[in-house]
Parts: structure tokens; C-alpha cells; sequence
């Protein structure tokens, strides 16, 4: 019962051995930063090059984040560039948040998902399309799912893809369980 998904966003950080004058990154990368103290206060850079799926974002302290790649190797791939481009140590980088996307192949009664126990659940079809599914994993671990009609759904909050497979597995499980439909089709 395996259903496949797709990694659209990891999110990680670091922190470089040295505060950074992200006033003076425009002038050393003006090609790859962007910084306008008007719009972000002095409070942050960007660092993008074409050769990057993402953006690192860099603040004065040092610490950097990294988003919108689509693979743990890629945002610890990005968070290296920006430290050698700096000229700077790294400490170990953090997943902190993978977004995944994936497609049960079946439409789903969300009515009826909203009624099962196992799991917490909020649908509130006025205010948005989908159901919010909250699935423990484990003791310290909490996947936030959002569930369509449709049988697509969205998972965050987790930080490695085992989880990711072991929370949609678990899901698909309780759905089956509960959704005579659902297993017919």
C-alpha cells in the first residue's frame, strides 16, 4: 500500500562562523543578492544564483536558511555555496521542514474523514477546500496533512522522508479502514 510523493520544498538552516554585513552583499554579489533595507528593514539578504532551485536567505547574525529545493542533498548543497561565497565556516545544517505533495489515486468523502477518531481532524468546507489532519509519529513527531476531494494531499512538518512515507502509509490505512468506497475503487 505504498503511494508515492514528491519532496517540493526542504527548509534548513545553518549558522556561519562569522555575523555578516548583509548591507554589503549587493556590492559583492550583485548578481545573487538582493537586499533593500527599505523593504526588509536591515534585517535580511537573499542569496540566489541560476544555479540554485532555491533561495538562501542570510542575516546579520550569521544564520542563513535555505528554501525551495526539492531535495535534502540540494538545500545542504545551496547552504555550502553561500558559506564558501562568504568565505565562511558552517555549522552542521538542520532540516527543519520537508513539503510534500502526493495523489491517492481516489477521491475521498472528507465528511466522513472528519468523523474518524484515530486521528484529529478539522474540515470546514466554508472556510477552506480541504481537511487538516494532525498525525502523531511517534512521541516527538506531528504530521500536519491537508487532504483534497480529490484524494491530493499535502504533508509538512516532518524532517526526514521516511516520516513522509510513514505518515501518508498511515493515513491511507485509516482511510481504507473507514471508507468502504474508497477500498472498492
Amino acid at each position: 500500500m505504498d503511494v508515492l510523493f514528491r519532496v517540493v520544498n526542504v527548509v534548513s538552516t545553518a549558522k556561519l562562523d562569522r555575523p555578516v554585513d548583509i548591507e554589503s552583499l549587493s556590492q559583492l554579489f550583485p548578481n545573487e543578492t538582493v537586499y533593500d533595507e527599505e523593504i526588509y528593514g536591515g534585517r535580511v539578504a537573499y542569496f540566489k544564483s541560476k544555479s540554485m532551485q532555491g533561495k538562501v536567505s542570510i542575516f546579520p547574525s550569521g544564520k542563513i536558511i535555505s528554501v525551495g529545493t526539492r531535495s535534502i542533498e540540494e538545500t545542504i548543497k545551496e547552504l555550502n555555496l553561500v558559506a564558501k561565497a562568504l568565505k565562511s565556516g558552517l555549522t552542521e545544517p538542520k532540516i527543519r521542514n520537508i513539503v510534500a505533495t502526493a495523489d491517492l489515486g481516489n477521491g475521498v468523502d472528507l465528511e466522513q474523514i472528519s468523523s474518524i477518531s484515530e486521528i484529529a481532524v478539522v474540515y470546514e468546507p466554508e472556510q477552506f477546500p480541504g481537511a487538516i489532519i494532525k498525525m502523531p509519529l511517534g512521541e516527538d513527531n506531528m504530521a500536519t496533512i491537508l487532504l483534497f476531494a480529490s484524494g491530493k494531499l499535502v504533508c509538512v512538518g516532518l524532517k526526514n522522508l521516511e516520516e513522509i512515507k510513514e505518515a501518508i502509509k498511515q493515513l491511507l490505512e485509516i482511510i481504507c479502514d473507514y471508507d468502504e468506497n474508497f477500498r472498492k475503487q
